[in-house]
């Protein structure tokens, strides 16, 4: 059961709804049904930052962004909201928690199934009240299981209802969501104290223990593999997440755990020898990781095991029992037999499991360990599952061949397991760790890591005894491997922004906390495709605009590009921002920037700086202080992390407009460099809007024919 830290460090918000809405739906009735079977038992890994966020949903009022949403009244939603209604509130399995509601179905319908977000601004005003009010229920209440929809009579009455919610009625829903949520660490903890399920946990933040340790490690299954520019190696890092995590399990459960599921089944000898000096009896992991230790092929073209008794045993390594999973048959949970009828799933994986039992020799105990997502793979299955379970569960308790156990109570009474001579490096994909690292946007993130956690050791360095605790929280948040997940070409989500934005926003959180000046690169997304800020209309000329802060010719800046802050975001997403738009051109010498203001510079307040920043070809800031007029603009570059003043520029103006004119030898750019660019605007030395929030401008500084060029 994991959820990575989806809060965002500058607001406390919860960018993303998903440790709520899977807190409703998947995390309580999956404990919920072994009550029904008391023979069968299991085991349950939680990870610390998926309990964390529970505990601060259900003891401390947290809020995400579409709570914030769905506790509006419809009536009062402005344009905006309409449009995250309409973008967000359909994120749900369509065939198995939108259709059977049919009028949800129909909204679905009415927004249309092929998203196009730029049509939504027109999309919303097909939209009444109404609509959107069913819509606040219908994505809240779809993501409450069905177990306690049907058991549950307000909630009942409610699904039957179908339509035409009232606000009351809304209210009560979202109150019903925290009275599921507030069930469940008390129903984990209840039976866990009487032997039937095992709880394990995972390091605090879910890193790839491996590659925290040495990224270099990631070689010796993938020896091509290109690797970031930086070699991560933090042992103490690796150590630390999972202290922290066993020590966050303890004071929620009140003993510390026996076992951990590393993330993503990944693996290494030197995770080994730290989870052994951490006091943890047991770890898992996927077969390919046993098959690549002992250096032999596992299974045959037909998925055939050469040889069973050899998996479907522990292993030890460094006095730690390690239990392999079958990853054929748990794949078929997770991927499989959601397409398939409930029963005849569950009769498939019993014979399975008799299958195996008949091919193992009959002198000891074997342990087949079948893993997988706590959460995610329920929605694509009718019921959320719930049919399935109930089938496997009684079918299994009245099959005496075939007995359910907890990793610990199996090592307890059989033994740790055979020691391994080596333990292959690797996760349970591929049996290495090609998800989270040798992709370009994979390696930038790591040296991004790499750069903010030196600046950390730097700081307390030079300031010993300075409290970086809340610094260290959110360097080690960022070590976290649901990040690069979304990273490279493997993986895609509605939502990669948020993750690839919450990736950075935790990393300039660091540089917040010591102080220090936020690297212009951390605002640049690590996601490729959206790292430059599209404009509607490229350069297609030169400009020779009079600065002069005034509009002086509609035409002086006609053949310059304008961005519109309104679609690109300011600092912090704030709702309101100073500046309208952005202009910007060049002639063959200089560079040529104007910022409209959303109403007037008089607006702005005193103490204002402009700031016009690039970070290539060189990290220039060029700084304009407003007082009334502007003066000549400050130029300073960094070099070795510290900004030095090179110059002045005389050509600024502010009146109406603020306009500046930039020689390009004075940015350090010559002929077909590309120019990044952002504009800061800080009052007391505090950045209050940076423009565009994601990404940067981006310029190519023209040849002596570009104007020829453009014509033709």
């Amino acid at each position: 059961m994991h959820q990575p830290l989806y809060k965002d460090p500058f607001t406390s918000v919860y960018r993303l709804p998903w440790v709520r809405l899977h807190g409703t739906k998947d995390y309580l009735d999956m404990v919920e049904v072994l009550r029904e079977f008391p023979d069968i038992r299991q085991n349950f890994n939680l990870v610390p930052s998926l309990l964390e966020q529970l505990v601060d949903y259900t003891d401390h009022n947290a809020r995400d962004k579409f709570l914030e949403v769905s506790l509006q009244r419809a009536a009062d939603l402005n344009d905006s909201d309409k449009v995250f209604v309409l973008e967000n509130f359909f994120l749900a399995n369509w065939e198995n928690m939108i259709k059977p509601f049919p009028r949800y179905y129909e909204l679905l319908v009415k927004r249309g199934t092929h998203l196009v977000k730029g049509d939504l601004v027109r999309t919303i005003k097909y939209f009444s009240a109404d609509d959107f009010l069913d819509l606040q229920v219908f994505f809240n209440l779809c993501w409450i299981d069905p177990l306690f929809r049907f058991g549950d009579p307000f909630l009942r009455n409610l699904a039957e209802k179908g339509r035409n919610f009232t606000e009351d009625e809304k209210a009560v829903l979202l109150q019903k969501q925290m009275d599921i949520l507030k069930k469940i660490i008390p129903a984990y903890r209840d039976i866990a104290a009487t032997g039937r399920i095992e709880l394990s946990f995972t390091p605090f933040y879910h890193p790839i223990l491996p590659l925290i340790c040495d990224t270099e490690i990631s070689r010796v299954a993938m020896p091509g593999v290109r690797l970031p520019q930086k070699r991560f190696v933090h042992p103490e890092d690796a150590r630390k997440q999972i202290a922290m995590g066993a020590e966050y399990f303890e004071s929620v459960f009140n003993y510390r755990p026996l076992g951990m599921w590393p993330s993503e089944g990944s693996v290494s000898e030197e995770v080994l020898r730290i989870v052994s000096q951490e006091g943890l009896k047991w770890v898992a992991t996927d077969e390919g990781v046993l098959f690549g230790s002992l250096g032999r092929r596992g299974r045959d073209n037909s998925g055939h095991l050469s040889d069973p008794s050899i998996l479907y045993r522990p292993h030890s390594y460094e006095d730690v029992s390690i239990v392999f999973r079958d990853h054929q048959i748990s794949d078929l949970i997770g991927f499989v037999y959601s397409q398939w009828d409930p029963r005849h799933a569950a009769e498939d994986l019993i014979n399975r499991l008799l299958n195996i039992r008949n091919s193992l020799p009959s002198d000891r105990p074997h342990l087949v360990s079948v893993i997988l997502d706590g959460e995610n793979a329920w929605e694509h299955f009718k019921n959320d599952g719930r049919d399935f379970f109930l089938y496997l569960y009684e079918g299994l308790s009245k099959e005496d061949r075939i007995k359910t156990t907890t990793v610990s109570d199996f090592i307890s009474m059989h033994g740790s397991g055979e020691r391994l001579d080596r333990l292959h490096p690797g996760s349970w994909i591929n049996a290495n760790y090609g998800i989270w690292i040798g992709h370009e946007e994979d390696n930038l993130a790591w040296d991004y890591l790499s750069d903010t956690r030196e600046k950390l050791v730097e700081f307390e360095a030079e300031n010993p005894g300075a409290d970086t605790e809340k610094a260290w929280k959110s360097l080690y948040a960022a070590e976290g491997s649901d990040w690069n997940w979304w990273y490279g070409d493997e993986h895609t989500t509605e939502t990669q922004e948020d993750f690839d934005e919450l990736f950075r926003l935790n990393l300039m959180q660091v540089f917040r906390e010591i102080g220090k000046e936020i690297p212009a690169r951390l605002f640049v997304p690590v996601l490729r495709y959206d790292r430059e800020v599209s404009t509607p209309h490229m350069i297609r000329g030169f400009i020779n605009p009079k600065i002069d802060g005034l509009v002086t010719s509609y035409y002086e800046w006609y053949q310059g590009a304008e961005l519109d802050v309104s679609k690109s975001g300011g600092s912090m997403h704030k709702s309101e921002s100073l500046i309208s738009a952005i202009h910007f051109g060049f002639n063959r010498e200089a560079l040529f920037l104007r910022i409209d203001p959303k109403d007037t510079f008089a607006d702005f307040g005193e103490g204002i700086d402009i700031s016009i920043m690039t970070s290539s070809p060189a990290d220039i800031k060029i700084s304009c202080m407003l007082d009334h007029k502007v003066g000549n603009g400050r130029v300073h570059e960094k070099t070795a992390g510290q900004w030095t003043i090179k110059g002045e520029i005389a050509d600024v103006a502010l009146a109406d407009i603020f306009e500046l004119a930039v020689p390009f030898s004075v940015l350090g750019a010559k002929e077909k460099d590309e120019i990044h660019l952002f504009v800061s605007i800080r009052k007391g030395g505090e950045e209050i809007e940076r423009c565009p929030w994601r990404g940067h401008i981006c310029i190519v500084v023209p040849t002596a024919d570009f104007e020829a060029m453009m014509w033709y």
